[in-house]
């Protein structure tokens, strides 16, 4: 029987002690209800409460991660993205994070929500994708001013995915190939500019000096005859100097015929018609 009793007090005692006995961890806060009524927050450490009156409800205060799903959103120029962001806040109030608000996390993630939604909204699609730091910066003031009441602070906010239309994907792709082949005509004519001077300026050095356009036909020569290809190449001096050579035989030859006297040391040879009763002569040699 004593043993009995002995084992109902030490079960009472123990029952007491657990209920009286509470470790607030290092990263938490804890904050103290007695009789329904806030009594402050209770730091790190063992804490002792009164059975039955007291209750500790801890709060972590590392910072959480909040992953904010993806939103179809009707960009300002009518284009409509699919955006994912994340959220990182944490609690620097514990009795306003209990006191004031029923589910920080849930509260925080919807309005997380619906503020991407407000704030992707209002720009454009480029805007959208090239200026995304100013956007962070922008969802992130607005969850500040509406989680300071809650005892929280929002630390960053990123988006972490953009999602286009594939008939959107295409016509981006057709922009942007559109623009290399611009820059790549642009480039080209710069090139031919540069080149249209540079030949400006050897044209007029060679004609300061022909022999150097003699020395440059001699020199595309030896590159053609590197190949060993059978393409025979007369450059235009030569064609030239062709032509004059065909003009000087022509009048040589002219000055060699009959009308003009005949070369020297050869007779020209008369022939004659006879008639019918007398035999044909031929003048001598």
């Amino acid at each position: 029987m004593n043993g009995l009793i002995v084992a109902i007090v030490i079960a009472v005692v123990a029952l007491l002690l657990s209920l009286s006995v509470r470790v607030v961890k290092q990263y938490e806060q804890g904050v103290l209800f007695r009789l329904g009524k806030v009594q402050g927050a209770r730091l790190p450490g063992l804490r002792l409460l009164i059975p039955v009156v007291d209750i500790l409800h801890r709060v972590t205060l590392r910072i959480i991660t909040l992953p904010i799903q993806s939103q179809g959103i009707i960009t300002r120029d009518n284009v409509r993205v699919d955006v994912s962001a994340v959220a990182y806040f944490k609690v620097v109030d514990a009795v306003k994070s209990v006191v004031a608000i029923e589910n920080v996390h849930a509260a925080i993630d919807q309005i997380a929500q619906t503020t991407l939604r407000k704030v992707v909204g209002q720009h454009t699609l480029d805007q959208t994708l090239s200026e995304t730091d100013q956007i962070n910066l922008d969802i992130r003031k607005i969850l500040d001013i509406a989680t300071v009441e809650w005892g929280v602070e929002v630390t960053l906010v990123e988006l972490k995915d953009i999602q286009l239309p594939d008939s959107m994907k295409r016509a981006m792709a057709r922009q942007a190939e559109a623009e290399r082949e611009k820059r790549a005509k642009i480039i080209n004519a710069e090139g031919e500019s540069l080149a249209a001077a540079a030949l400006g300026e050897a044209s007029d050095t060679m004609m300061a000096h022909p022999l150097a356009l003699q020395l440059r036909n001699l020199q595309t020569l030896v590159e053609l005859g590197v190949d060993k290809n059978t393409t025979v190449v007369f450059p235009a001096p030569l064609m030239s100097t062709i032509g004059e050579l065909g003009t000087f035989l022509a009048r040589e030859s002219a000055a060699a015929s009959p009308h003009n006297g005949g070369q020297a040391g050869v007779i020209p040879v008369q022939a004659t018609t006879p008639p019918p009763d007398r035999p044909s002569q031929v003048a001598p040699m």
